[in-house]
């Protein structure tokens, strides 16, 4: 295998972790005694459901720079993106050069060594970016031989994972961010799913995988702020079925949207008021969960069965107290747990918007909790990961440190998380 000469040294912490992992074999043991295999492959932002659930995964509850830690593995430049894994590659994207050059990095999942650092696009010029965002944040996607990069405006490519080669660039999806990129994309079927919410351009576009060329567009239909800033979003959007029929849910400024996945028609929209939205929606066969982002932000609970404009006939409730302008929700066993910005954990009745509870947790968020096996993890941008019960009384299980902040969401493989800080990759498991 042909592999970069720009590579970075990983730092092995347990090696009694790397024998069991080659070793061992990745299965855990239900309560009833059937095994189920947990997961090698996260495909996507928020994992292989887009929801944030490693539902077979026996993760660790504590870990420390010096506790079970595989191995430590420095990622050069700088780049929000989360990590994204296909048989035993992670792949991220980060930025270097003050945001010139736009790379994909690749590690590998057992030894944490670099095996490519490919520059995709390079820029002679930077646009302007908010302070707290990356030219790389967008978490690409992956599948069997293939990974896509999306930079925004900046450019989106398809990569060759075994190879590292550039199959081909678009570089025609032009919008003023303002902020800096955020949307990432996703796949369905022959289709790369691509949100591009602006200041001056807001529409969702499909490109074929293959090619990169436009198979359908659409434009937003709604009414935006007269204030162009105002009019600007980067969520990602979610696949879900219903009735048969999948839906794409897609979420504006202003609106949250439903397509036709397939071919961009439009089935339903429903309105609110706030812009900027990040967090990604999640849906649990009854309703979709949307987060309504800057002024004051909200979660609508919304039956996804309607068609036009649903707003007065099919939003069942909302919530205003302590909802995240960034990270995203997550669904488990008919709750809803989130935690906003400024470290307010919550937990809903999902068929109500009923509070269970909501405790203070320390710091800044930005990054999305992920679920495994009856705990949740939400990490800050401080460094901190807080293990909580998946329950409807708040118990905090652990609080674990590293060296730098979270601003990527987790990623799992197997009984392992695989964690990116500001600097640097992680591999942590327990080696028990």
């Amino acid at each position: 295998m042909n592999r970069s000469p720009r590579r970075a040294r990983s730092t092995f912490l347990s090696l009694s972790c790397v024998f069991v992992v080659l070793a061992g074999s990745a299965v855990v043991v239900l309560a009833g005694g059937a095994p189920a295999a947990a997961q090698s492959n996260w495909p996507q932002f928020r994992g292989p459901d887009g929801q944030g659930h490693a539902d077979a995964a026996q993760l660790p509850v504590t870990w420390s720079e010096g506790e079970h830690v595989t191995w430590k593995t420095p990622i050069p430049g700088t780049g929000w993106s989360s990590p994204v894994i296909w048989d035993g590659q992670i792949w991220m994207a980060t930025a270097t050069d003050e945001g010139r050059s736009l790379r994909a990095v690749c590690v590998d999942s057992q030894s944490g060594e670099v095996l490519r650092d490919v520059e995709v696009f390079h820029h002679g010029e930077v646009m302007l970016i908010n302070p707290k965002n990356s030219y790389a944040s967008p978490t690409p996607v992956i599948e069997a031989g293939r990974l896509y990069v999306n930079y925004g405006t900046l450019g989106t490519a398809c990569l060759d994972t075994a190879t590292g080669e550039v199959l081909w660039r678009n570089e025609k999806l032009l919008l003023d961010h303002k902020e800096g990129p955020g949307s990432s994309p996703i796949l369905y079927g022959n289709l790369l799913l691509i949100h591009c919410d602006g200041i001056d351009v807001q529409y969702v576009i499909a490109l074929d995988k293959q090619t990169g060329e436009t198979v359908w567009q659409t434009w937003r239909s709604q009414p935006m702020d007269d204030n162009p800033d105002f009019c600007k979003a980067y969520s990602t959007p979610l696949v879900i079925n219903v009735g048969g029929r999948d839906q794409l849910i897609s979420v504006g400024a202003h609106w949250v949207y439903s397509y036709d996945p397939a071919t961009g028609q439009e089935n339903w929209m429903a309105g609110f008021r706030g812009f900027s939205n990040v967090p990604r929606p999640v849906y649990d066969g009854e309703h979709v969960y949307v987060c309504t982002g800057f002024m004051k932000p909200q979660l609508l609970a919304i039956r996804p069965d309607g068609a036009g404009d649903v707003t007065e006939s099919h939003v069942d409730w909302n919530a205003a107290r302590q909802v995240p302008n960034n990270p995203s929700p997550i669904l488990v066993d008919g709750m809803i747990f989130m935690a906003s910005d400024r470290g307010v954990a919550t937990c809903l009745d999902a068929a109500t918007g009923e509070e269970h509870w909501v405790e203070r947790l320390e710091g800044n968020f930005s990054a999305s909790p992920i679920y495994a096996s009856g705990r949740l993890y939400f990490p800050n941008e401080q460094g901190q990961t807080f293990v909580v019960a998946a329950a409807p009384e708040f118990e905090l299980l652990a609080t674990n440190t590293l060296d730098d902040g979270h601003m990527a969401s987790f990623a799992v493989t197997g009984d392992a998380l695989i964690v990116r800080t500001r600097s640097h990759l992680y591999r942590i498991e327990d080696c028990r």
